[in-house]
């Protein structure tokens, strides 16, 4: 089986697979993160927007997250902390160029409607 993107050790079909197709939700800020990073891996565009707080799904460029996703080469991530409303983390992928990039972020989340969302990110 494949191991999941998101560096769980847990087969994609078990761990971030379910949530990007739907059948499942994040039990935690961290999993949305984790199953997010998969997103960016398989491309997977819709689910970062649906999983994005309504709030701010109005700024979102759909062409950008397309680009970013696709036209990068996602490597690993790694968490360096998460509790329940934020989680740190760094993402490392090559750019169109292949230059070796990380993205290291602060994510901040919401649980609303029995859903956790991505709100805002440095």
């Amino acid at each position: 089986m494949k191991t999941c993107f998101c560096n769980s050790n847990e087969p994609y079909s078990r761990c971030c697979g379910p949530l990007i197709k739907g059948v499942a939700k994040a039990a935690s800020a961290e999993k949305l993160m984790r199953s997010r990073y998969s997103a960016y891996v398989v491309g997977a565009v819709d689910y970062l927007i649906s999983t994005t707080h309504a709030s701010k799904r109005a700024s979102l460029s759909r062409k950008e997250i397309e680009q970013w996703a696709k036209g990068s080469q996602w490597l690993g991530l790694e968490i360096i902390h998460a509790d329940t409303f934020t989680v740190e983390f760094k993402a490392t992928y090559r750019d169109r160029s292949g230059k070796k990039q990380v993205h290291h972020e602060k994510s901040t989340f919401v649980f609303e409607d029995e859903s956790w969302y991505y709100l805002t990110g440095v």
